[in-house]
C-alpha cells in the first residue's frame, strides 16, 4: 500500500527523484556511494571510473570525501576521474579555471594519481579541438566506460555544457555557451564579459552511456528548472530532460531544489492532505489564481474539480473556508508595520505594545534596505519609532573603476581649489590609475581602491538613511569581515561576524529585527548575512529584551514573496512611492547599469516598484482593497 501511495504522490514526475532535508544531508549521501563504489572496486583490484562535475553544486560532496580520506583513510589510487567540461580557451593555472577547481576542492587534498585525472584541454589551438574530444571518449571506451557520473544542472537546463539545443547522441565537442550561463559566471570572472563564449563538454550521449547518473541540485534558485526537468515533455529547449530516458539516473535534490514538484508544490493535486492552516490558504490562494477568481466567489464545484474535494469535505462548506481564509489575508494588511498603540492587536501582525517600538533594520548590502523596504522604513520612522539601519557589508565589489577614478579625481580639484597640499593624492591617483589600466578580469583592488569603493557607497547609504529620516547615530556600518575574506577564502563566515552582530543587537535591545529573505541575489551575500543574524539572535534568546523580539523578513530587490507566505503586507500611496524611489536614487553608483545587475535588466528602482506593485495586484486580484504597492514581510521563527 505504501509503495501505491508513493506512486500516487510522483505521478507527475518521470524518473527517480530523492529528496533531503538540505544539501549538506544529500551531499554526504552522495558522497558515501561514491566511496561505497571506489571501496568495492577495489576489493576487485578494479579501477573506479567517475564522471566529475564542478560549479558550487558539488562542492559539498568533495568536501566529504576529502575528509573520508583523511579520516577514514580510504584511498583514490584505484580512481580514474574523467570531468565534464572546461571553459574555451582557459589557462589550466587560472583562478577560473576546473583544473584549480578541481585541485582546490578535491585532487589537492586526497592520494589520487595525477596521471589518472583528465580534464578537457582549454589550452588546444581550435584546430585540433575535434581530434583531442574523439580521443577524449575513446579513453572513456576503452576503460570500460564511466561506472558513475556526477551531474549539476544549469538554470538552462543544461548538464555538463550541453545548452538548449544539444542533441540525445552528442558527444565531446566545442560548444557555444548560453547567455544565461555565462551571467551565471559572471561573478567569478569579473563581469559577463570576460566569461569564455565557448567551453569544451562531454556530450549527452556520452552521459549517457554512464552506468550509474546522479544529477544533483540545491536552492530555489534550481526549483523551476528541476521541475521542468523531471515534470516535463522531453525536449532539446531543456536539455537534462534527456535524461527521463535514462534507466539508470537518479536526482537527489534538497527540499528548496524540490519545492516546485507537484507533490511538494501543489499536493492536493496527487494526494490526500493534512489540511492545517498555511495549506488551506495557499491551495485556496492557488485556486482563485488558476481560475481567475476572488476568493469569495470560489464554489464548491471549483474544489471539486481541482483535486480539494477532500478539503471541502472535511472543512466546508467551501463558502465559509472562503471566509476564513480572506479575512486571514485582510488582517495582513497593516498601515503600521511598527504596531498601532492603544488598539486591538488581536487581528493584526505586529503588535500593540510597546508603542514605540526599537526596530533594527539589516541590509546586507548598503542599499538593500531602501530598495527592498524602503516605503516601511520612512513609515516606521514617520510613526515615531527608534529605527536603526545596520549596513552589514561595504559593498565595495559593486562600484565601477572610473567611479571611483571620479571621486579622487573631485578630492584632488577640490583640494587644490582650496590650497591644500595634494602631493600625497597625487601619488595615490596615479598609481591607482596605473592599476587600473592592467587590472585583469576579477582581480582584487588594492586595499585603497577598496576602501574609496566602500566610502561611495557609504556615503549612499547615510544619504539614504537621511533622506528616509534617520538620525546619524542611528546609521550602523558592520563592515562584517567575512565579506573581505570571502574574495580570498572559501566559507569566510567567523565567529567575529556573530560577535559583531550581537554587540550591535545588544546596544540597541531592538522588539523588531527586519532582515533581507531574499536568497535569490547573484553574489549570495544575503543568504550569509541572514545566517550571522540567526546565529546572533540564538545566542541572545535567553536575554530579556530577546524574549520579546520580532524577526521579520523582507524580500524585493531579486524576488519577492508567494501571496500566501506573506504575514505583514504594509500598502504604499501613491506619493509613498515616490518618497521610496528618491531614497534609492541616493545611490547613484547603482542606478542606470549597476556593476551586479543579475537576470533582470530594470534598474534597482524600476523592478522594486514593478515588484511591489505586483504584490499589490495580486491582493486586488484575490478580492481585497486595491493599492498602489504593498511591501511584504514573513516572520521568522528563530
Amino acid at each position: 500500500m505504501a509503495r501505491l501511495n508513493l506512486l500516487e504522490e510522483t505521478r507527475f514526475e518521470k524518473l527517480p527523484v530523492t529528496v533531503y532535508e538540505n544539501e549538506d544531508i544529500a551531499s554526504k549521501k552522495v558522497a558515501r556511494r561514491i566511496t561505497d563504489l571506489i571501496i568495492s572496486k577495489q576489493a576487485k583490484s578494479e579501477n573506479a571510473i567517475l564522471g566529475l562535475a564542478t560549479g558550487v553544486t558539488p562542492i559539498g560532496v568533495y568536501r566529504e570525501l576529502v575528509r573520508i580520506h583523511k579520516e577514514e583513510g580510504v584511498s583514490f589510487k584505484n580512481v580514474i576521474t574523467f570531468n565534464l567540461d572546461e571553459y574555451f580557451p582557459m589557462k589550466p593555472t587560472s583562478p577560473q579555471s576546473y583544473v584549480t577547481f578541481m585541485k582546490e576542492n578535491l585532487f589537492g587534498h586526497i592520494d589520487i594519481n595525477m596521471d589518472n585525472v583528465h580534464i578537457p584541454d582549454g589550452t588546444l589551438p581550435i584546430e585540433e579541438i575535434h581530434e583531442f574530444c574523439l580521443n577524449y571518449e575513446k579513453k572513456i571506451t576503452d576503460l570500460g566506460g564511466l561506472d558513475l557520473q556526477i551531474l549539476g544542472i544549469g538554470r538552462t537546463g543544461h548538464i555538463g555544457f550541453n545548452e538548449p539545443g544539444s542533441a540525445p547522441n552528442s558527444g565531446t565537442r566545442l560548444v557555444t555557451l548560453d547567455d544565461l550561463t555565462r551571467r551565471d559566471a559572471s561573478r567569478d570572472f569579473g563581469g559577463k564579459e570576460n566569461v569564455p563564449t565557448k567551453a569544451i563538454t562531454m556530450g549527452i550521449g556520452t552521459i549517457f552511456k554512464a552506468r550509474e547518473i546522479i544529477l544533483m541540485a540545491w536552492n530555489k534558485k534550481k526549483a523551476f528548472i528541476i521541475k521542468k526537468a523531471v515534470e516535463g515533455e522531453i525536449s532539446s529547449e531543456v536539455p537534462a530532460t534527456y535524461l527521463q530516458l535514462s534507466d539508470n539516473v537518479e536526482f537527489i535534490i534538497d527540499q528548496d531544489a524540490a519545492s516546485e514538484l507537484t507533490r511538494f508544490n501543489t499536493p492536493w493535486l496527487v494526494k490526500d492532505c493534512t489540511w492545517d492552516l498555511p495549506m488551506i490558504k495557499k491551495a485556496v490562494i492557488w485556486l482563485a489564481n488558476t481560475l481567475g477568481k476572488p476568493i469569495l466567489k470560489l464554489t464548491e464545484e471549483d474544489y471539486n474539480s481541482h483535486g480539494m474535494a477532500q478539503l471541502a469535505t472535511e472543512q466546508g462548506p467551501v463558502y465559509n473556508i472562503n471566509i476564513h481564509i480572506f479575512n486571514k489575508l485582510q488582517h495582513t494588511i497593516t498601515g503600521w508595520p511598527g504596531g498601532k498603540g492603544n488598539a486591538d492587536d488581536s487581528q493584526r501582525p505586529e503588535r500593540a505594545v510597546p508603542d514605540k517600538k526599537r526596530s533594527i533594520i539589516f541590509s546586507p548590502h548598503p542599499d538593500d534596505d531602501v530598495i527592498s523596504m524602503g516605503g516601511t522604513f520612512i513609515r516606521l520612522v514617520d510613526q515615531g519609532h527608534d529605527v536603526h539601519v545596520a549596513y552589514q557589508t561595504s559593498g565595495n565589489t559593486a562600484v565601477w573603476d572610473d567611479d571611483a577614478l571620479r571621486f579622487v579625481e573631485f578630492a584632488r580639484d577640490f583640494s587644490k581649489s582650496i590650497n591644500l597640499d595634494t602631493s600625497k593624492l597625487d601619488d595615490l591617483y596615479i598609481s591607482m590609475r596605473k592599476f587600473l589600466e592592467n587590472k585583469q578580469p576579477n582581480q582584487a583592488d588594492t586595499s585603497e581602491i577598496q576602501t574609496l569603493k566602500g566610502l561611495i557607497r557609504k556615503g549612499e547609504a547615510i544619504s539614504g538613511a537621511r533622506f528616509a529620516g534617520l538620525k546619524d547615530e542611528n546609521i550602523h556600518f558592520m563592515a562584517l569581515p567575512f565579506y573581505d575574506r570571502g574574495k580570498t577564502t572559501r566559507n569566510p563566515v567567523a565567529e567575529d561576524d556573530v560577535l559583531i552582530t550581537m554587540e550591535l543587537l545588544e546596544r540597541v535591545k531592538p522588539h523588531q529585527v527586519f532582515a533581507a529573505g531574499d536568497f535569490a541575489d547573484p553574489h549570495g551575500t544575503h543568504k550569509v548575512c541572514f545566517d550571522i543574524i540567526i546565529e546572533a539572535l540564538r545566542r541572545l534568546k535567553d536575554r530579556e529584551w530577546a524574549k520579546d523580539c520580532w524577526l521579520w523578513l523582507y524580500r524585493g530587490a531579486w524576488h519577492e514573496f508567494e501571496t500566501h507566505e506573506i504575514q505583514m503586507a504594509v500598502p504604499l500611496s501613491p506619493q509613498e512611492v515616490i518618497r521610496k524611489r528618491l531614497a534609492i536614487f541616493k545611490h547613484q553608483s547603482q542606478k542606470d547599469i549597476p556593476v551586479f545587475p543579475g537576470d533582470d535588466a530594470r534598474e534597482f528602482w524600476v523592478r522594486a516598484e514593478d515588484r511591489t506593485r505586483e504584490t499589490a495586484k495580486a491582493y486586488d486580484r484575490l478580492g481585497l482593497a486595491e493599492y498602489e504597492a504593498m511591501e511584504a514581510f514573513v516572520r521568522w521563527e528563530y
